[in-house]
């Protein structure tokens, strides 16, 4: 899980978002893990034969499309419950109206409000 924080020991105008990720070797031995797992239970199920060979050659394909349809569920959840960040959005703002008045003291044409 990603949590998100300030840095709290910078100006207002040098504050930027910062993401605590966790180990990246870790999800790749979880989805490694995983995918493993799904290869051996697949193989058990052409040598076994307890469900039709047509069937069980398609479970690649059914598996694919179902995490397609997972991960476009999960971004459509994700676009409902979007938060809004009103106070980002006034830092945002000033740091707009700051990077404008550095430019014009720069002398570039950074054009009208």
């Amino acid at each position: 899980m990603e949590v998100l924080f300030l840095k709290e020991n910078r100006t207002r105008s040098e504050q930027r978002l910062t993401f605590n990720k966790s180990d990246p070797m870790k999800q790749i031995v979880k989805i490694l893990t995983l995918l493993l797992a799904v290869t051996a239970v697949w193989i058990g199920l052409l040598q076994t034969s307890t469900i039709s060979e047509s069937f069980t050659w398609l479970l690649p394909l059914y598996l694919i499309v179902t995490l397609g349809c997972y991960c476009l569920l999960m971004v459509g959840v994700g676009l409902m419950n979007f938060p809004t960040c009103p106070q980002e959005a006034l830092f945002l703002q000033q740091d707009i109206v700051e990077a404008k008045e550095f430019l014009k003291k720069k002398g570039v044409d950074v054009g009208s409000d």
